[in-house]
């Protein structure tokens, strides 16, 4: 155990029943000292149970970890996905023209920035309506096929970014292998009008194949059944030229990315091409300038001033000393209702690890759940738990000073939301107060609030594709920093292979018309002897 976790474990003990009133009456410019402002983020971190002491040791721990020579190895490009011998270079995604990353030996920005041209390129023709379908007629529907990353990350920058969208085009996104996903995506579509875009590195994943050859199936009988429709309607996001042109797809309609590309950071690889085709290109490039100027800020700042260390260092106070199981995120930007979904991914699929980068077993808690809904909504939901529930849930609050949508007083109405929030869950309201209002005494433990219960507020500017890319980066160098100081590896995902092999030999019992010689467990032998008697197979 080093040093540093140590002293705040004694810390911890020392410090845990403090309220946050005592830190705020103690010190009443805590607001103003306790806030960052860099890269075109503002951060109040100064509603958290912490102090100056706290703060030092953090930093202490993240010097003890390593976090410094992890980051520059990261940029550097060394192979820190070590279970896989991968390096870890999104960063690489977003690096201006004339930047050198070098992985094994060669310069990567150069390769970067033509795919990204071969992008902007395709992009321009589908919303100019050079680039038309089969019969000649332009493109007016767009369907991303992926899953993972592959749809989490275009979902979510779509509807955060649909202000700057193309409304001539319509957008939908098929991810899940239950085919209601993919027969409500095309409902009303012409199938004249609408490309796909495939998104699967291998071209062989299970559900993305799926719905591709559904999709193939769909347009060809709308078409006569023409099999060179298919050059016209579909392009591909992968790296396996020979099963994409095996589908039927040209290959310089290929858009690749590179191993050291992880899913959850793929966002502003090929996989964004349906991000691109939606905003344009020069919105696209105001996204990778928010996540570079990020990326910068990271790896050059100060850790005392350094926002993703201070977020990181945050959630490893709650989630390890305080046992905090859960975090949420809640952005008061109804664009932004599918961000806590993204984060999830990044978040738990990153850290959700059991055991160190040498392959020991961790004794000690490492991601917690991350979760949350936008604003206000929320509040009518499950804000009862965060103010009176048993269980301590630090927040991340995200507002922003200017809205999309001017209507009357509602956007002051939504940000003093976020400001009386956080407000309410640090210093909650008293006994005293509650029986000064007149409250009866009976109805007083009802109405309590304790407080004490810590949250970060985020504010930005106004919701545009450069804060977007900031934001994002800001969460993906957070969840770097916290993977590091818990000693794991950051970048696999192995945790999701075992249930995927399985499903493998379940799906010919399940659909076999002769009974199955069944080897699993009693209750998945059950349940599949249940599945086909309800099918009416036997």
């Amino acid at each position: 155990m080093r040093p540093a976790w140590s002293a705040l474990e004694k810390h911890y003990c020392e410090i845990k029943d403090v309220h946050l009133k005592q830190l705020f009456a103690e010190n009443p410019e805590r607001g103003e000292r306790l806030s960052v402002e860099a890269a075109g983020l503002y951060l109040d971190y100064s509603k958290n149970r912490i102090t100056d002491e706290t703060l030092s040791l953090l930093l202490r721990l993240a010097a003890e970890s390593g976090l410094r020579e992890h980051i520059d190895a990261m940029f550097r490009g060394d192979k820190i996905n070590a279970s896989e011998s991968r390096a870890v270079l999104h960063v690489a995604l977003r690096a201006p023209r004339g930047t050198s990353i070098i992985h094994d030996g060669r310069n990567v920005v150069p390769d970067v920035h033509a795919v990204l041209d071969k992008m902007a390129d395709f992009a321009n023709r589908v919303r100019g309506g050079a680039w038309k379908g089969h019969t000649g007629r332009r493109i007016r529907n767009v369907i991303n096929i992926g899953i993972g990353g592959s749809d989490l990350g275009p979902v979510m920058a779509y509807q955060a970014l649909r202000h700057y969208s193309d409304r001539s085009l319509t957008f939908h996104f098929v991810s899940n292998i239950d085919g209601t996903d993919f027969a409500e995506a095309v409902k009303g579509l012409d199938p004249a009008e609408t490309l796909f875009i495939v998104s699967s590195k291998t071209f062989t994943t299970l559900e993305t194949m799926t719905n591709a050859r559904t999709a193939r199936d769909w347009l060809l009988s709308g078409l006569n059944r023409d099999e060179s429709a298919i050059a016209r309607h579909f392009v591909a996001v992968s790296t396996n030229a020979l099963e994409v042109a095996k589908f039927g797809i040209d290959t310089t309609n290929m858009f690749g990315f590179w191993d050291w590309v992880g899913g959850r950071y793929s966002l502003d690889s090929a996989i964004g091409l349906s991000t691109m085709v939606a905003i344009g290109p020069e919105n696209f490039r105001a996204m990778l300038d928010g996540f570079h100027a990020v990326d910068e800020h990271f790896r050059t700042a100060p850790f005392e001033r350094n926002l993703p260390v201070l977020m990181g260092l945050l959630a490893i106070w709650y989630n390890n000393f305080f046992g905090a199981q859960t975090a949420a995120v809640l952005p008061y930007e109804q664009y932004l209702n599918r961000f806590p979904a993204y984060l999830q991914q990044l978040t738990m699929e990153s850290n959700g690890k059991h055991v160190t980068l040498d392959g020991t077993r961790v004794d000690y808690d490492t991601s917690p759940i991350y979760w949350g809904e936008p604003g206000t909504n929320g509040q009518h939901s499950f804000y009862q738990l965060i103010h009176q529930g048993t269980r301590l849930i630090p927040c991340d609050f995200i507002a922003f000073a200017k809205t999309l949508n001017p209507l009357g007083a509602h956007h002051d109405m939504l940000v003093a939301n976020v400001f009386a929030q956080a407000e309410a869950l640090a210093f909650g309201k008293s006994e005293t107060q509650m029986r000064a209002e007149g409250i009866q005494d009976r109805l007083v433990p009802h109405r309590l609030f304790e407080g004490n219960r810590p949250s970060n507020t985020l504010l930005l500017d106004s919701l545009t594709p450069d804060t977007l890319g900031r934001l994002v980066a800001l969460y993906e160098h957070s969840v770097f920093t916290q993977g590091a100081i818990w000693g794991i590896d950051s970048f696999d995902q192995w945790g999701v292979e075992l249930g995927k092999a399985l499903a493998q030999q379940i799906i010919p019992q399940l659909e076999s018309t002769t009974e199955p010689e069944l080897q699993h467990d009693s209750s998945t032998n059950a349940l599949i002897r249940r599945y086909r008697k309800l099918k009416g197979i036997v």
